[in-house]
């Protein structure tokens, strides 16, 4: 199938949202409220909720929608087709003003990632993919290049990303075993797109994350040559019954490098 108009339509959805964003990070006096599991809220999060589920409820009216920010209804899943939103990933990095916030829109087609976009409010970089069709990264001006990931599969001189808000001890154990010294910190989903980009070469996510952190990101890396897998090394799928990625997930350019780190991870991981 293309998704053509879907990739279109989310493109657009992304960058209105991400000017409206702007437009609260602007302003130094912002609010935050508390959610039940405690994670941030702010104005951007809603506005940009509201522009791009209304925008996508425009175009396609037939295909459900998983938002992080909307009760969650689960007629979702009898749908083939679902969008599954982030309209703000990086919302402690929004708060700190550090610009390592993204907006992300995917679409799952029978609980596969099949497009997704990943757009960055403050440079105006435009990340996407659609499957099939290879992975893009489109500057402010308009200037778009293909994405291909890093060949490199020297593990001395891996490039390991890092979050910068959500660090854990299986991830500094396996720093330290490696003696890992390029690392790069960034919020939200860049840290897939940064693979993709071929600006670093590993990722692993040990902690929880949900559907809306992970769908429009891993579109993009596997065009681009990535690989994308749950901790165990079972394919992620989306628009399920529960939200939560709980096996955690990794990132890695090579499958070389997958190899080599296999062992070692999955003994941390006990």
């Amino acid at each position: 199938m293309e998704w053509i108009k879907e990739l279109k339509i989310a493109k657009y959805a992304a960058a209105e949202a991400g000017r409206a964003i702007m437009d609260v990070y602007q302003d130094m006096d912002v609010s935050v409220e508390y959610k039940s599991d405690h994670s941030p809220l702010t104005a951007a999060d809603k506005i940009a909720n509201k522009m791009i589920v209304d925008k996508l409820r425009e175009h396609f009216p037939s295909y459900a929608i998983l938002s992080e920010e909307e009760k969650d209804d689960k007629s979702r899943l009898e749908n083939d087709f679902c969008f599954v939103v982030d309209p703000l990933d990086g919302t402690k990095e929004f708060i700190k003003r550090n610009g390592q916030f993204t907006v992300n829109i995917a679409l799952a087609y029978r609980n596969e990632s099949v497009m997704g976009v990943v757009y960055v409010p403050v440079t105006g970089k435009m990340y996407s993919a659609a499957k099939g069709y290879g992975a893009f990264v489109e500057s402010r001006e308009g200037k778009s290049r293909r994405l291909t990931v890093s060949g490199n599969t020297e593990i001395s001189s891996l490039r390991v990303v890092m979050s910068n808000s959500h660090g854990c001890e299986q991830m500094d154990a396996l720093i330290e075993k490696y003696q890992f010294r390029n690392l790069v910190k960034i919020g939200s989903s860049l840290k897939g797109c940064l693979i993709a980009e071929d600006k670093a070469d590993v990722y692993y996510r040990f902690n929880p994350t949900m559907e809306w952190d992970t769908a429009a990101m891993q579109c993009i890396v596997e065009e681009a040559g990535g690989i994308f897998r749950q901790m165990d090394d079972s394919e992620m799928t989306y628009n399920r019954v529960n939200c939560v990625n709980e096996k955690g997930f990794y990132i890695v350019n090579h499958a070389k490098c997958r190899e080599y780190l296999r062992c070692s991870r999955l003994s941390i991981q006990r």
